[in-house]
């Protein structure tokens, strides 16, 4: 498949790392002109939004009518310059990001995991999930697929709307690595018995 990465930042080489070995044709977006933002998004089957939150509006402007068709996985965290949560309860930033880009199937995905093991899905032996929400049920198979390839075992938390479960638990990983110090060596894996 071929996976469009905007951002180049820790989680966007992370993502790329896990899903080049899993046999997939990855191309960045960036600010660099070698790498345009919309070259990449017209170019990918799947694109993945691995910006800071602060500039998801941003690219979705400058990429538009290239996702249209096409599975956006959206990694971002819903951060604040504050660091807090910028919104919640009623809405999400996958939520958001959906009505900015009507005709793009919107997957939240990989937003749950510290940027070091997103290319792998495991710390150590324990393999992570991946939660992921989205209203198109082929594009979230397409995303569980990937997720799946990588190493992690995906999980389907229904539509989009329960992005507003999934982005909250992304800002608690983050308190318990850096707020509480466990550092970013912890993850979530779903137990079934």
């Amino acid at each position: 498949m071929k996976v469009a990465i905007i951002g180049k930042g820790n989680v966007g080489k992370a993502l790329s790392s896990g899903l080049g070995p899993a046999g997939h044709e990855v191309r960045f977006g960036t600010r660099d002109p070698d790498e345009s933002v919309g070259a990449a998004a017209g170019w990918g089957e799947v694109i993945v939004l691995a910006v800071p939150f602060s500039q998801v509006k941003n690219v979705a402007g400058s990429i538009g009518h290239l996702t249209d068709g096409k599975v956006l996985i959206d990694v971002t965290n819903v951060m604040g310059v504050d660091g807090s949560m910028a919104l919640g309860f009623t809405t999400s930033g996958a939520e958001e990001l959906q009505k900015m880009l009507p005709k793009s199937r919107v997957v939240k995905a990989f937003n749950t995991v510290f940027a070091k093991h997103q290319g792998i899905g495991r710390i150590g032996q324990a393999r992570l999930s991946a939660f992921l929400a989205g209203d198109d049920a082929e594009a979230k198979r397409a995303v569980m697929t990937l997720a799946e390839g990588i190493g992690f075992e995906p999980v389907d938390c229904g539509p989009l709307s329960a992005a507003r479960y999934l982005e909250p638990m992304g800002m608690q990983l983050i308190g318990l690595g850096y707020g509480m110090g466990m550092g970013p060596d912890i993850g979530y894996r779903l137990v079934r018995g």
